[in-house]
């Protein structure tokens, strides 16, 4: 019982720790591309 408690906790703190990751690296991402959005227009603006 004590080894099935170990394994479900693990595997909670593991998809946990996944699902951040991946929000994470959207984030990053999305965040990137709004950077990137914004660098246009000030390039646009100073021609």
């Amino acid at each position: 019982m004590n080894t099935s408690i170990k394994r479900i906790t693990l595997l909670v703190l593991a998809s946990a720790a996944w699902t951040l990751v991946a929000t994470s690296c959207r984030t990053v991402r999305g965040f990137g591309q709004d950077v990137e959005h914004v660098g246009g227009h000030i390039e646009r603006a100073s021609r």
